[in-house]
């Protein structure tokens, strides 16, 4: 199978970890009166839905962090020909960002495990290190998504200026990108939310437009 092709399936996959992990936890893991239950009833709520859970990190992370690669591969050599350089800066942090993807998703659902056993013995203990588990996960790439924003902000950047790719696919992508970016900064944490609505989009559109023109290096 050609690299573009599967480019874009790669990129069909990333909107699909995206749709399944706002449905998961809308429909699946948000009890009803969630703002008001205590840290201890949400950690009991997370323990009893264990499995759901990690197998929802391990979709959402870490299949997303693999695929990622995929997709990152395909996109340099694809733009290659137009901004080498900005395409190889681009590239190297789609695969830190991979890697943070990946790791994050591996803390939580590893943490989670662990948790649960010590949950039996030991609520408290359970809660304290569940707390620490929540922390480094969001640190590594749970709560900030800087990192993607850049990928996605310098693909989308060079694909505009370039007309490489359809230009609604490259304005999503900037939006996208820029609220990623954003979320680095406290109050514009909530962003984070834009971030991954947009990507759906984003994902979407370039996966189809992939797959519709996998020989072609122009929009």
């Amino acid at each position: 199978m050609k690299l573009q092709k599967l480019g874009g399936i790669a990129a069909l996959i990333e909107a699909l970890a995206y749709i399944v992990g706002f449905a998961v936890l809308l429909v699946f893991l948000s009890p009803e009166h969630v703002d008001t239950m205590s840290q201890f009833d949400k950690l009991t709520f997370k323990v009893e839905n264990l499995i759901i859970l990690q197998l929802w990190y391990l979709f959402i992370y870490v299949v997303f962090g693999i695929v990622l690669v995929v997709l990152a591969t395909a996109l340099y050599e694809r733009m290659k020909l137009y901004a080498p350089s900005t395409l190889s800066i681009a590239s190297v942090l789609a695969f830190i960002w991979s890697g943070m993807v990946i790791s994050s998703g591996m803390v939580a659902s590893i943490g989670l495990g662990k948790v649960a056993g010590i949950y039996e013995t030991n609520p408290e203990q359970a809660l304290l290190i569940w707390e620490v588990v929540e922390i480094i996960q969001d640190a590594i790439g749970g709560g900030v998504e800087v990192v993607g924003g850049i990928w996605i902000l310098l693909i989308s950047w060079v694909a505009l200026k370039n007309t490489v790719l359809p230009r609604v696919v490259s304005f999503v992508g900037l939006i996208a990108g820029a609220a990623g970016i954003l979320t680095i900064i406290p109050v514009f944490g909530e962003l984070g939310a834009i971030f991954g609505l947009g990507q759906i989009f984003w994902f979407i559109f370039l996966g189809v437009y992939m797959l519709r023109h996998e020989n072609s290096r122009t929009g």
